[in-house]
């Protein structure tokens, strides 16, 4: 095999990535498949509704699933609006630094890094485990008591880590067409699982103790916002997150301009009528009782599917079928969402090698695939050890990643919105649309993730906040887990951040990746629309220096952030 090259940043061929392999429905399908639905509500509903065995949204957690919409519908205009101006696949990185400096966005590059290395913990927790009860429901003697056996689930979940970074490393369009039918086995296998339960509630049929739909349970506003509301929105905006994979794949994207940022926003709304309708029916068939399939039992948090199915579907042919699907839905989730965590990360790490943010070594390209190939590999590796490390610690820090993630994930969307306002605030007035879509959207966004980083971290906190299905505190030196490992992950970011700024400071003076102020462009270069090129874009020649000093003779240059408004 060919030895892999790196792409330089002043390379004209930008980031080395393969362009226009993605378009609009694929985009879509990696933005809705990175954020697992199966997997998510399967080991997220539980906490939303209750935590350590006391209710918590309880029959409102439909509505609080509606709310962590807001910010997120909000997040993605975000997504969209920077992606307009600067598609590159560091996201956030790449934007934070351009708004605030290279400190906030190395951490907000950190934030996706971390949250996803993270999460690759849980997802591989899951696909193991799962691996082992579809190969049960198929007769198998012994093997769905495998997946409960610690060694060998692990064991199961570093295999689907591997053959996840391995397909990864294979090309974005192999990633791609998987995740479509990965994604049409999940979406199915869902609105199924719905139609059953809410036939079975509404016919009568269900057990004593389903409840009846009612509008007060999309009313989240009568919940406690500290103490309820806001932990309960962290664990919900959890189930939303991964949609910004279709923006991070937005260099291997036919127009990459316009087709990841409408994908992010799509990708939310499609989210948001599986989620409403699922969580509903969820709610509706099980109950809120802390007792047997009950949401609020402590034993069916990390996955209540699994507690529900038996009863949903019952004990006949038609029925074991069913149950065989609803497995193999939630392992297809986890194992496509194992595929695309990885994406947006070595997509973010790439980015961040090619500016000299972490070791160059990260920008290198395989000649063939058109891969990120440090990136992508260093991604599969540090998750996998993650991973043993959580379950050598203890298997029951792994329902404590939810919530921790969910802290790393207000972080670095939270930032993104307030990036998306500074970044365009020369024109926020200048029309109705730059107002609403750079402005308000993405301030409050901003806004309400930032409200609920903070009360939720205090609730993470307490001691008693998680208990595992013993009701042992689940703590890390007497500090709740989910806080511990949340806040820990992104001081983690800060001291690795003073390393590399100590050894090699020239991202950090502005010499690979400056601040944004008063960039200028020529005006009329072959009929392109004025645009900032970034240094590995191939057009850098279009921006021209604050004082005009290469500005070619009888060429006009405008602000790039106005190009309404000609400099002198």
């Amino acid at each position: 095999m060919t030895a892999p090259t790196t792409v330089q940043t002043n390379s004209p061929d930008a980031k080395g990535l393969k362009t226009g392999a993605l378009g609009l429905v694929s985009s879509i399908v990696v933005g809705v498949a990175s954020t697992a639905p199966a997997y998510s509500l399967a080991a997220s509903l539980g906490f939303i509704v209750a935590s350590g065995g006391a209710l918590l949204a309880g029959k409102q957690a439909p509505g609080v699933v509606l709310l962590a919409f807001v910010p997120m519908f909000f997040i993605a205009v975000s997504y969209q609006e920077l992606n307009r101006a600067e598609p590159d696949c560091g996201t956030t990185f790449t934007w934070a630094t351009r708004a605030f400096g290279s400190v906030t966005g190395w951490m907000g590059g950190w934030g996706i890094i971390v949250a996803d290395i993270i999460v690759m913990a849980n997802l591989a927790q899951i696909a193991g485990s799962y691996s082992f009860t579809l190969i049960g429901e198929f007769g198998v003697p012994g093997a769905a008591d495998l997946g409960n056996n610690v060694l060998w689930s692990t064991l199961a979940g570093l295999a689907w880590i591997a053959i996840m970074t391995w397909i990864c490393y294979r090309g974005i369009e192999i990633s791609a067409r998987l995740q479509y039918v990965l994604l049409s086995i999940e979406v199915i296998v869902l609105i199924m699982f719905a139609v059953f339960a809410l036939v079975r509630v509404y016919s009568g049929n269900a057990e004593s103790y389903s409840l009846i739909p009612q509008w007060s349970w999309f009313n989240p506003f009568t919940l406690d916002f500290g103490g309820v509301l806001a932990p309960a929105m962290l664990t919900a905006i959890f189930i939303y997150w991964g949609w910004d994979s279709a923006v991070s794949v937005n260099e291997e994207t036919s127009n990459p301009e316009k087709t990841p940022g409408r994908a992010a926003v799509i990708s939310t709304l499609l989210l948001l009528a599986t989620y409403a309708v699922v969580s509903t029916a969820t709610v509706a068939f099980a109950g809120v009782g802390t007792k047997g399939i009950g949401l609020g039992n402590a034993n069916n948090a990390a996955d209540v599917f699994s507690a529900i199915g038996p009863a949903l579907f019952g004990n006949s042919v038609i029925g074991h079928i069913l149950l065989l699907l609803l497995a193999a839905s939630i392992l297809t989730s986890a194992s496509a969402s194992t595929q695309t965590t990885i994406l947006p990360t070595a997509r973010t790490a790439l980015s961040m090698a090619v500016y000299k943010a972490i070791p160059e070594r990260f920008a290198r390209i395989h000649p063939k695939y058109l891969t990120p190939t440090w990136s992508t590999i260093g991604m599969g590796v540090i998750s996998a050890a993650f991973y043993l490390i959580f379950t050598f610690i203890s298997p029951n820090l792994l329902s404590a990643l939810i919530g921790s993630i969910g802290l790393m994930i207000a972080f670095y969307y939270g930032l993104t919105g307030f990036a998306c306002v500074w970044f365009y605030r020369r024109t926020l007035f200048s029309s109705a649309r730059n107002f609403v879509l750079r402005g308000l959207f993405p301030f409050l966004g901003g806004a309400m993730l930032l409200a609920v980083f903070v009360y939720g971290l205090i609730s993470f906190a307490a001691p008693d906040w998680l208990t595992d299905a013993n009701g042992k505190n689940v703590t890390i030196l007497g500090i709740g887990a989910e806080a511990v490992v949340g806040v820990g992950g992104l001081l983690l970011g800060v001291v690795l951040m003073l390393i590399w700024r100590w050894r090699r400071p020239d991202f950090f003076q502005g010499k690979t990746l400056s601040r944004r102020t008063a960039d200028l462009v020529l005006v009329g270069i072959e009929g392109r629309t004025p645009v900032l090129g970034l240094p590995d874009s191939g057009v850098e020649a279009l921006v021209i220096a604050p004082d005009l000093s290469n500005l070619p003779p009888g060429q006009k240059a405008v602000s790039a952030e106005d190009d309404e408004v000609p400099t002198p």
